[in-house]
């Protein structure tokens, strides 16, 4: 039923972490979607199932992409059931498939979300048993369809996760290290600096790259789903494939080679450096990055314009707070010495530790790193006048 794929159309929520919408929202735009509305965690636009398969393929800095099938009333699990088992699974999922389901709860009736997600799947099957006695197999697993259940007071949404897996798992880092960003996160990252992908982009503590590869994924104009191999979307009744072969080779054809930047990344230790040049291999970028295995104080700095990105420690989760006060103020100096005519920027967690680079900030942006709040802080590190830096095509905006 590739009908259900190219001609229903309704309401798309695509969600992000706090912080973020505004990365999302302008990417949309970028994309040709309309914006309907912007909230703290997400963007709404329309389009049909078609569009949410180019939207997982291309964007960014979303985390999932929800297709809704319908708004009801529900104060109570029974309302809940007998609102969801008014759906035509049978149009969306498939009789001899899986699905699972996941939701966002706050509802006096319900103290664990796990009894919600079983009252919607128990309608889900039961609808199947009624009409063929037959029905999906169910269960945790997110490789399979899934169902998003949205239910607030009494506001109930449900939606198909078209996304399946976050979009933050693009699927090229295996090797991980401690801590590391999550790709929307970096990416959104990115698109706050005043990097314009034709410069130079120098990410010194590297970690495990994705800061760097997915600055080399812009540069190369290569989409992030590229690198993925299964969405929730795939799983859905009327699928249409050969439509995901014609998105795909349409986004290989505007793969830019050679980019037309330089990212350069470094770290001092060697497991992250053997292991950023795994993660870029597998996202296709690893010809794209020069890897120094260095002191981020030696990380080569060609002359600007450009952006120089770092993401040290802050105390959070690794490292002790005591002994990153040197490292900060070191990086003030790197900036001030090493960087002059480019753009600096810190993400951190950690206030007081940001106050030990010694720089005014030009900027300070809020970003959500999972619970801990975080900024992007900018330092301007022009040399000269501004006025001399404006002359030579700086990045002053």
């Amino acid at each position: 039923m590739t009908g259900l794929f190219h001609s229903h159309a309704s309401t798309i929520l695509v969600t992000c972490p706090r912080g973020m919408a505004s990365c999302l929202k302008d990417e949309m735009v970028r994309l040709g979607f309309p914006v309907k509305s912007e909230h703290a965690t997400g963007v709404e636009t329309e389009g049909t199932l078609i569009d949410t398969m180019r939207m997982n393929l291309m964007v960014r800095t979303g985390h999932r992409v929800l297709f809704l099938l319908n708004d009801f009333s529900a104060l109570t699990p029974d309302e809940l059931y007998r609102g969801v088992t008014a759906l035509p699974w049978e149009d969306y999922l498939m009789r001899d498939g899986f699905f699972s389901v996941v939701s966002s709860v706050q509802n006096q009736y319900i103290r664990d979300t796990r009894f919600a997600n079983l009252r919607c799947k128990d309608a889900i099957v039961d609808r199947f048993m009624k009409k063929y006695g037959s029905r999906p197999d169910t269960g945790s697993s997110k490789h399979g369809a899934v169902v998003f259940l949205y239910w607030h007071d009494n506001r109930c949404s449900l939606y198909l996760d078209t996304s399946g897996e976050p979009l933050s798992r693009r699927g090229y880092r295996t090797v991980p290290l401690t801590a590391p960003l999550q790709e929307t996160l970096a990416a959104a990252v990115i698109m706050m600096t005043r990097w314009n992908g034709s410069d130079v982009f120098i990410n010194p503590m590297c970690g495990s790259g994705t800061l760097a590869i997915e600055a080399a994924l812009m540069a190369a104009s290569i989409a992030p789903g590229l690198t993925r191999k299964h969405f929730g979307f795939m799983h859905l009744k009327g699928f249409d494939a050969s439509a995901w072969r014609d998105l795909t080779t349409s986004a290989k054809k505007i793969v830019t080679v050679p980019v037309r930047g330089t990212v350069i990344a470094s770290d001092i230790s060697r497991d992250a450096i053997e292991a950023s040049r795994s993660n870029a291999a597998r996202a296709g970028v690893d010809r794209f990055i020069e890897f120094h295995r260095c002191d981020f104080r030696e990380t080569p700095v060609p002359g600007g314009p450009g952006v120089v990105v770092l993401n040290p420690e802050y105390g959070e989760r690794m490292g002790h707070e005591d002994s990153l006060k040197t490292l900060y103020g070191e990086i003030g100096n790197f900036f001030k010495h090493r960087c002059r005519g480019m753009w600096g920027y810190v993400f951190t967690g950690n206030r007081e530790l940001a106050k030990k680079i010694g720089l005014r900030t030009a900027r300070k942006i809020l970003f959500m790193n999972g619970p801990i709040e975080c900024r992007l802080l900018e330092y301007d590190l022009y040399q000269g006048s501004r006025k001399q830096l404006k002359s030579t095509g700086g990045y002053d905006k």
